[in-house]
């Protein structure tokens, strides 16, 4: 696996990114790391893509950067 980043979540978890060739395909992988006490270790939380999607994603993460966040209070 090549880590390109590693994204501190909170003080027990981090994001990871990497590339990586997985049955023939050129994959993104997007993953949340724990700390198990004497290792990090993946989670069940994260995604993984073909790497050909990653222009879409990117468009979709700038336009999630800019977009104001919509207010989700409660109607009771």
């Amino acid at each position: 696996m090549t880590v390109l980043a590693s994204i501190r979540k909170n003080a027990r978890e981090e994001l990871r990114v990497s590339r990586d060739e997985y049955k023939g395909h050129d994959m993104i992988n997007l993953r949340v790391f724990y700390d198990a006490g004497d290792e990090m270790r993946p989670g069940k939380q994260g995604i993984a893509f073909k790497a050909e999607l990653l222009p879409e994603l990117l468009n979709a993460l700038r336009r999630a950067q800019e977009a104001q966040p919509e207010s989700r209070e409660d109607a009771a």
